[in-house]
């Protein structure tokens, strides 16, 4: 009989209200929202890594390419977007809850490989929509993996990121021909045409949890036109 159990390792407060925990179960961890269920777990991150992957392949082979990260969580988005790009990019992550990120530095980094450490990351301990909306055709890709998708459960200002206000920042954040990626839990027919009509091309891809098992996901590419 197993002996692992869950544990709780620690919290952090959300700026603006809400609590995030950090438990370990044996090798793996997992971060929930206080009152909810699991937001994210080291056992399954084959959509986070495909974030990465399908956001950054027009910009692998570019020089001094960059990409802005929303949302460091457990890390391995990060992680596949340092593996895309080039000895010469610079992978920026916002990431709105500070102890994420002393968390991804601490007992989260060996699963993803310490992408903090990498020389190309600049960390922002902060709103990633404050970034949006001070940056113009900055990045080749953005990559958003900020609460579950167009519908928020952290943070309520995330909600001004999938409005048309926020794509519309985002489309000027990006170099033209740049790619906007969202993660999100599932499909959402109304953000694919707020995406059209800020000015993207939209392709919806679906992804798998865990390579080609688990849940179901949904990563939307939307190309600066």
């Amino acid at each position: 009989m197993s002996t692992k159990r869950l544990q709780l390792i620690d919290t952090a407060a959300i700026p603006g209200g809400g609590e995030l925990r950090l438990f370990q179960e044996g090798e793996h961890y997992s971060i929930k929202i206080a009152g909810s269920g699991d937001l994210m777990s080291t056992r399954m991150h084959g959509s986070e890594d495909k974030l990465a992957e399908l956001g950054c392949r027009h910009a692998t082979a570019k020089a001094n390419a960059r990409v802005l990260v929303g949302g460091l969580g457990l890390g391995f988005t990060l992680a596949a977007a340092l593996r895309q790009v080039g000895a010469s990019a610079q992978v920026v992550v916002a990431e709105l809850v500070p102890g994420v990120v002393a968390w991804n530095r601490g007992p989260l980094g060996a699963h993803a490989g310490y992408p903090l450490s990498d020389a190309r990351v600049l960390v922002r301990e902060a709103d990633v929509a404050r970034l949006l909306r001070s940056e113009r055709n900055h990045y080749d890709a953005i990559l958003l993996d900020v609460d579950n998708g167009p519908d928020g459960l952290t943070h309520a200002s995330n909600g001004w990121i999938y409005s048309s206000s926020g794509l519309g920042h985002i489309h000027a954040a990006l170099r033209p021909g740049g790619v906007l990626a969202v993660w999100s839990a599932g499909p959402d027919r109304r953000f694919s045409e707020r995406l059209r009509g800020s000015g993207f091309a939209v392709e919806e891809v679906g992804v798998r949890a865990h390579g080609n098992k688990g849940a179901r996901h949904l990563v939307w590419l939307a190309t600066r036109r």
